[in-house]
């Protein structure tokens, strides 16, 4: 797939400038700025954030009146439970405020809905149990920002709510005692990217200044609230770069049991953002997908090493699981797709018997990865099609489904990602419609665009300027791992590893030999010859073999020279 190439308009003096000022390589120095990181204390805080760096939590929308509520609670010794979400984010923020507030005294419960059953976000059933559990006070964490409904019923059992949530809230709030959500039309606070488990940070470092704590009572929890916030999504920029720097490196030395037990399962040589994102964050979201949430959270709220033990080989185990029903439903996707002219969709809407609701967002991401255009996916259970879908930029994906809306029974989500359910019957009207929709977007012009950081030469394939370009690290959201242009390569090997999955590559730059790697691309080794002229984008890594290490670019594009 022809992918475009975008290069970052920079003021070379201004370049100049942060690398003298800031003892920095210009490479790193270009980075900052492509970033729009050029102020002298934005560029102190990305490179060496502290603690001294995080906002005042009583910033945020109606964080004293949930102090006040949770004050009085821990005096009266009243019994709070707390109600989250079923992913990384919302098991962690669990994790945080259950153990912080369990530490104050307070008996705390906590729900969690089955993702397969009962979906997203509260529920009438999950507030009448807890209604008849004798709970007064309910803070839901990762979610209830939309919950209108549910808060009224809960008051009209008797039940106080705080919501803390990081969502889009709609033009009319809950009835709640108190909200907490950055994203609050009436907000002050200065950064609003919070992941759900942030604004429980947020929280208890409210409450830990109200009681007087040290602030180690509170700080001592940011591995947990690291875990969370890389695996969200967020952008790792401004607080969510504090917590993530300052968490990763609790992370090496932490003392929460689980954590430990699944940072020794993954096998991950460095614990950085690469390791939570793809070594523990997919074992954590498999729990919830595969319908058996409570492990997760189980994981980490044990003391006991043993039990952490065998509830992390259940974590692998659901993981596999997951891999191996999403392989399924990628096979049976491709092979649904290879009689269709793919050139002349400019979507893609696929139905299947059997398919895991839990995993068929992944694969959803993954078609539209491989084709580059929106795509959904649906599960068919008797008379309904209930599934996910994923877009690509500039496409908004929730405008194309109130467009056709006529033919969906329930739908939601934002610009990038829905969910939704139809009915069978009316599957293929809406499949043309959602197809016209998205001819008026013209998604065949559109490319995907690599944002390339600059031009490398031979005298950057060095392991010092690798550890310069870490200063950068956390990697995520807002802050991706720095591509590079090396041009004007001779191929000097080229073949296809694993089964022809992947690309491995050797080039020329006069007598400097550079070592390049390409992760899923293998089908590009027929297309080019030993001896032809390349320009390479990609990322700088050093690759450790047999004791040896050297400098490899990860690839991510490739094309002949002009």
């Amino acid at each position: 797939m022809k992918k475009k190439w975008e290069f970052y308009e920079v003021d070379e003096t201004k370049i100049e400038e942060i690398s003298k000022k800031h003892n920095v390589s210009k490479l790193l120095a270009r980075v900052l700025v492509n970033r729009g990181i050029i102020d002298d204390e934005d560029i102190n805080v990305f490179l060496n954030p502290t603690r001294k760096d995080f906002h005042d939590p009583y910033l945020m929308p109606d964080m004293k009146k949930a102090v006040d509520r949770i004050e009085i609670a821990i005096k009266e010794k009243q019994k709070i439970i707390i109600y989250g979400d079923y992913d990384v984010d919302g098991i962690t923020s669990i994790t945080v405020l259950k153990r912080f507030l369990e530490e104050r005294g307070l008996q705390v419960d906590y729900y969690v809905p089955n993702r397969l059953q009962e979906g997203y976000g509260l529920n009438k059933e999950a507030i009448t149990q807890i209604a008849e559990n004798g709970h007064k006070l309910m803070i839901t964490v990762d979610c209830g920002i939309s919950g209108i409904e549910e808060i009224e019923y809960s008051n009209s059992l008797g039940i106080e709510t705080i919501i803390t949530d990081h969502h889009e809230p709609l033009e009319e709030l809950p009835n709640a005692i108190a909200i907490i959500d950055a994203k609050r039309k009436d907000n002050q606070y200065p950064f609003r990217g919070l992941a759900g488990v942030g604004v429980v940070f947020k929280l208890i470092q409210a409450i830990g200044m109200r009681l007087n704590l040290d602030e180690k009572e509170y700080l001592k929890y940011l591995d947990i609230v690291c875990v969370g916030t890389i695996s969200d999504i967020v952008p790792l920029v401004d607080e969510n770069r504090v917590i993530a720097s300052l968490g990763l490196k609790l992370i090496q030395v932490t003392r929460n049991v689980g954590l430990k037990s699944l940072l020794k399962a993954i096998g991950y040589k460095n614990i950085n953002s690469m390791a939570v994102s793809f070594g523990i964050a997919p074992r954590i979201n498999a729990c919830g997908r595969m319908g058996f949430q409570g492990e997760a959270l189980k994981l980490f709220l044990t003391d006991n090493i043993v039990q952490a033990e065998v509830i992390t080989e259940k974590l692998n185990s659901y993981n596999a699981e997951r891999q191996a029903k999403e392989r399924i439903i990628f096979d049976e996707a491709i092979e649904s797709l290879q009689n269709v002219d793919m050139n002349n969709l400019n979507t893609i809407v696929l139905a299947g018997k059997g398919w895991h609701h839990g995993v068929i967002g992944i694969v959803a991401s993954k078609l539209t990865e491989k084709f580059f255009k929106p795509t959904i996916l649906l599960a068919l259970e008797d008379d309904i099609a209930k599934g996910s879908g994923r877009s690509i930029p500039g496409f908004d994906l929730h405008s194309a489904l109130c467009t056709s809306s006529k033919y969906l029974e329930k739908y939601g989500g934002h610009e990038m990602a829905v969910g939704l359910s139809l009915k069978k019957e009316n599957l293929e009207e809406f499949k043309k419609a959602f197809e016209e929709i998205a001819k008026d977007y013209n998604i065949k012009e559109i490319l995907p665009v690599i944002y390339v950081d600059s031009e490398i030469t031979a005298s950057d394939m060095n392991k010092e300027t690798v550890e310069q370009l870490n200063k950068l690290e956390p990697f995520g959201e807002a802050n991706k791992t720095p591509i590079f242009l090396y041009k004007n390569l001779k191929i000097d090997s080229i073949r296809a590893l694993s089964e022809g999955k992947h690309l491995k590559i050797t080039l020329k730059d006069n007598n400097c030999m550079v070592s390049a790697i390409g992760f899923n691309m293998g089908n590009l080794a027929d297309e080019y010859l030993i001896g032809d002229k390349v320009d390479i984008i990609g990322t700088l890594e050093v690759n450790s073999f047999n004791g040896i290490e050297t400098i490899q670019i990860n690839l991510k594009d490739i094309m002949k020279s002009i």
